[in-house]
């Protein structure tokens, strides 16, 4: 298949018909990974990446941080949830 770069704001892109992107399971709004290879383009599916909850907290030393001065702000005025 050929197709034409064209310009997008500042950058280019490309048109991609949506049977061919059926025949390798993409559609509107997923995420692909692009990279080049030698004088290539390769857009593949993204995979996902989910976090667990160790993963998230594996440099957590289990301190807090200082609360923050919010200096005239600090003290409610009102009705807050704190």
């Amino acid at each position: 298949m050929q197709t034409t770069i064209v310009k997008w704001g500042n950058s280019r892109g490309i048109r991609l018909p949506k049977p061919f992107l059926d025949s390798v399971n993409l559609s509107t709004n997923d995420l692909v990974d692009v990279r080049t290879e030698n004088d290539t383009i390769i857009i593949k599916k993204a995979t996902k990446n989910r976090l667990t909850i160790e993963k998230l907290f594996e440099n957590w030393d289990g301190g807090f941080p200082e609360p923050y001065d919010w200096g005239e702000y600090s003290n409610p005025v009102g009705r807050e949830l704190i």
